[in-house]
């Protein structure tokens, strides 16, 4: 089992089961949305994650068909949900209080990745979605 929580631990998570794939996203809204360079994300399903505690104390902002859930109370963003894919929750690494069990195994969106960041490792990278568009090759 895996436990997360907020910055001001009013809210907190469990979750059973292993997660899917992790990547980390460069899309401008992931970057906004985290204030980072990238967010460290996993999907897992609806039915491994459960609250524990202060799920009162949760506001939601829905930008197309993605609703983002944070802490009212310290502004941590906490889970995505998805019109298109109500059995899937977007998960933030970070938020995690133990490793995930995996680790990310691409760069996903670099097409709109932050000008002053550059991607030091050697995990793929893909301009969309894997999947949906081809995989980028950079030079250093």
């Amino acid at each position: 089992m895996l436990t997360g929580r907020c910055l001001c631990e009013g809210v907190a998570y469990e979750i059973e089961g292993e997660l899917g794939p992790a990547y980390n996203c460069h899309c401008s809204k992931c970057r906004r949305w985290h204030g980072a360079a990238f967010r460290s994300r996993a999907s897992i399903r609806t039915e491994q994650f459960r609250w524990v505690r202060g799920e009162e104390l949760l506001a939601s902002y829905l930008l197309g068909k993605v609703t983002r859930l944070f802490c009212k109370v310290c502004g941590s963003n906490v889970v995505s949900t998805y019109a298109d894919r109500p059995e899937v929750l977007g998960l933030p690494l970070g938020g995690l209080e133990q490793h995930p069990g995996r680790v990310p195994e691409a760069h996903i969106f670099v097409g709109s990745k932050s000008p002053w960041y550059e991607i030091t490792d050697d995990l793929p990278r893909f301009e969309a979605w894997p999947g949906e568009e081809r995989k980028v090759r950079e030079t250093r």
